[in-house]
């Protein structure tokens, strides 16, 4: 079994899309996401495609859910994957758990697996994230 190896960067985030589903009138509500990502650091990828679920179950407080496309390296390796993220957030920020979607990766990353996460402060202009990672 190969031995994990973690990695961190950054990313900033564009382009941010957001669609209601259904009435908006008051929580819970419902709503659609479309985000562009660029990492840089252990992760490079530049205008992932992303989207996600949005669950609104107060004005400023809910969770989401939704894949991730990136295409680009990891420590160097070409090639692309898809994660599959799960997060809360409140009026401060938010808090995200990703895992890599199993056999999504491609070129140098077929057999990647691993997980990690990140903390989105209101404001940030960049996030750091942490990856942990194999390849088997």
């Amino acid at each position: 079994m190969p031995t994990p190896v973690e990695t961190r960067g950054r990313f900033t985030f564009a382009d941010w899309e957001e669609t209601p589903v259904g009435a908006m009138d008051a929580p819970p509500r419902l709503a659609r996401a479309h985000v562009a990502n660029t990492f840089t650091g252990g992760v490079e990828a530049v205008g992932t495609s992303c989207d996600y679920t949005i669950a609104y179950t107060g004005e400023n407080t809910g969770s989401y859910s939704g894949m991730e496309l990136l295409s680009g390296s990891v420590d160097g390796r070409k090639g692309s994957f898809v994660l599959e993220e799960r997060g809360t957030f409140d009026a401060g920020g938010t808090v995200c758990r990703f895992e890599v979607v199993p056999d999504s990766g491609t070129g140098d990353l077929v057999g990647l697996t691993g997980s990690g996460g990140f903390t989105y402060r209101h404001g940030d202009t960049s996030v750091e994230y942490a990856f942990t990672y194999a390849l088997s």
